[in-house]
């Protein structure tokens, strides 16, 4: 999954449909003022013109989205594609019309955002022929870098089926898959292929460093699923050509080898830039409103304790196994810090504490935790510093809790927490913060992970306020 098959071609393409909409706004009044012999009776200025066109162009940006412009299954299909950016032209066109009829005096041509009727049927016709232009040449620009091997989503075929043998003979890299090892019975591998053929899943996605599997068959799904959520590796599966017509909406093809993606999250792709966008703003504003009680804290952290650091850093894991350093304001005493809640317990000769802590991940009236620990603790107010985690990209303001590295190593369910960012907060932290157990947490966050949605999101930040400001579960 730390690839993601056609993202990046995306971004070009959302790129190059917003130049070719200017494009064909400032040729469209270019060539009605300086080429069309008809006489008009607006003053001409192309840059106001052009001005307050402007800002409708996240609305064109929708439509082509709406109409599935930069699906994978639209993508494949070139007559398809030109029929929908066709349609996208006239309702861009009929779009803008409609805000000008209603918004607009149109009484007042100047005033209009297509001050003559012909100005909007040339904005229709360059738009599309913009777009074609434009797709033609980012298409063609794409194909040239993969056949250099740029960029391919190094894949292993597993599976014993008549589509292992295809993909092994029939996948180029104009796909933007290269596949790179095979784990299937001899009869299904071509003789070329024998000395990339491997027994072990697991062995080959380890050493072939693979992106993706692809698997061709019924046996061992779940295996084969789980081999590539430990490997964060994409998970497709080929049906048989009997058995596509059941899955058309989400089929795509390798050449003449039907594939289906099957994400571990519906984090990826657009909502990933979104959650990353809002992660920005929020941390943004976050720190600019924080400030003053951040200087506030650590003042008084070195008036409390002179010689010890108030910030404190701890080694925790995020996407992709990612190690990073947790920033917060200091809450434990200088001797515990670093240390695991056992390590800490058995230090102090406090076996008892070793087995509640294991049983809830915290115990109440901790001993490690200082008396302006506490106060920090029970406002929440010791996490302000994971702002510049969130402002860094290390965590997410939503996500499952970034654990230290001992304790998320020994999770089974280590690759799904951590096939997402980390967070600040989370759905595991607002049902019940602190007052459920440690494994209750995890499977609320192997939840999260399955079923995030922006909507979960926006729940999660206002409960997490409702939270903060009762003091519900903190510790």
């Amino acid at each position: 999954m730390k690839k993601e098959p056609g993202f990046i071609y995306r971004i070009f393409l959302i790129i190059g449909d917003l130049l070719a909409i200017v494009f064909a706004f400032s040729f469209a009044y270019y060539y009605r003022v300086y080429f069309d012999p008809r006489p008009y009776t607006f003053s001409p200025d192309i840059w106001d013109f052009f001005f307050k066109n402007l800002f409708l162009l996240p609305a064109w940006l929708v439509v082509l989205a709406t109409l599935g412009t930069y699906t994978t299954r639209n993508l494949q299909r070139p007559l398809v594609l030109v029929g929908r950016l066709f349609l996208a032209s006239i309702v861009g066109v009929m779009m803008i019309i409609s805000y000008d009829f209603f918004v607009n005096d149109t009484a007042v041509a100047v005033r209009s955002l297509f001050p003559v009727r012909s100005v909007a049927f040339l904005v229709m016709l360059f738009s599309f022929v913009a777009f074609l232009i434009e797709r033609l040449a980012i298409y063609f620009v794409r194909r040239t870098i993969l056949r250099h091997n740029i960029g391919l989503i190094r894949t292993v075929v597993v599976g014993n089926s008549a589509n292992t043998t295809q993909l092994l003979t029939g996948v180029w890299p104009e796909t933007g898959f290269k596949i790179v090892g095979v784990v299937a019975k001899d009869k299904y591998v071509p003789e070329e292929w024998r000395k990339r053929q491997y027994s072990d899943v697991n062995d080959a996605l380890r050493r072939l460093r693979a992106d993706a599997i692809i698997h061709t068959d019924r046996d061992n799904i779940e295996e084969v699923n789980t081999a590539a959520i430990n490997h964060h590796a994409l998970y497709y599966y080929s049906p048989s050509l009997d058995s596509v017509i059941t899955h058309s909406g989400r089929v795509q093809w390798l050449g003449a080898t039907p594939i289906m993606l099957i994400r571990t999250t519906p984090l990826h792709g657009a909502a990933l830039v979104l959650k990353r966008t809002i992660d920005i703003i929020v941390s943004l504003f976050g720190i600019i409103v924080a400030s003053p009680f951040m200087l506030v804290i650590f003042i008084i952290q070195k008036i409390v304790e002179p010689k010890a650091p108030a910030i404190y850093k701890d080694v925790r894991m995020t996407r992709f196994e990612r190690k990073f350093n947790l920033y917060k304001f200091r809450s434990m005493r200088q001797e515990y810090c670093g240390m695991s809640g056992e390590e800490a317990f058995t230090k102090m000769g406090r076996p008892d504490l070793v087995k509640a802590y294991r049983k809830q991940d915290s115990i109440k009236n901790d001993p490690r935790i200082t008396k302006w620990g506490s106060i920090l603790r029970k406002t929440s107010l010791d996490e302000l510093p994971q702002l510049f985690n969130i402002l860094k990209g290390d965590i997410s303001f939503i996500g499952p809790r970034a654990l230290p590295v001992v304790e998320i190593e020994s999770r089974k369910d280590k690759a799904i927490i951590l096939s997402v960012k980390s967070g600040l907060t989370g759905l595991a932290q607002v049902s019940g913060r602190r007052d459920i157990s440690f494994e209750e947490r995890r499977v609320i966050d192997v939840y999260y992970v399955k079923n995030w949605s922006l909507a979960m999101d926006i729940s999660i930040f206002f409960r997490t306020i409702i939270s903060v400001l009762k003091h519900e579960g903190a510790k």
